[in-house]
């Protein structure tokens, strides 16, 4: 194992979150992730929106 690997309680990224926020997708679609994942996050309060790779996850 390398240890790089993502648990649900595992700090979340200002890297990762940065870089989900460069994805190619248009201004409102990237706004509306950045608002669902963030609340499912703060619902479950877990650090992890279970959509990797998306805005705000």
């Amino acid at each position: 194992m390398d240890g790089h690997h993502h648990h649900p309680h595992d700090r979340p990224s200002a890297r990762a979150f940065l870089t989900n926020l460069q994805v190619d997708m248009p201004l409102h679609r990237k706004i509306w992730l950045l608002f669902r994942n963030n609340m499912k996050k703060i619902v479950t309060m877990r650090n992890c929106c279970g959509h990797p790779g998306e805005p705000g996850c």
